[in-house]
């Protein structure tokens, strides 16, 4: 079970990794075979079909991000933590609202999906 009091020091770490663009501390999250959804990918990278699979696409996929959106940057509003599952609310550079819900395995995420409110170009991307 996780406890709100580590889903909150989780999202903690993972908001300032994102903030300060290290790509590898993001990826220290995530497991070697993690599965992540995301529209962006769907754009970023078509041929996803928005579905990667491992790290090193989620390292080819948010190296590609960080460098289409130079002022990317997130402000937590929320941590919602489950049985294995926690949910980060927060705004984007853009002020949109989005919500990463991640499945854990032990202390890495296994599973994380990004999800919007439906806008066009959710996430600003030019690329």
């Amino acid at each position: 079970m996780i406890t709100k009091e580590w889903a909150a020091e989780f999202s903690r770490h993972w908001v300032d990794a994102w903030n300060s663009h290290d790509l590898e501390a993001i990826l220290a999250h995530f497991h070697d075979d993690v599965v992540f959804t995301s529209p962006v990918a769907a754009q970023l990278l078509p041929d996803t079909g928005g579905v990667l699979r491992g790290k090193e696409a989620l390292r080819a996929y948010w190296g590609k991000g960080l460098q289409a959106i130079p002022d990317l940057r997130f402000s937590v509003e929320a941590v919602f933590a489950g049985v294995s599952t926690i949910v980060i609310s927060y705004r984007n550079q853009r002020g949109n609202v989005v919500n990463e819900v991640l499945i854990f395995d032990g202390d890495l995420v296994a599973q994380g999906h990004g999800t919007y409110l439906g806008q066009d170009n959710p996430a600003g991307v030019t690329a």
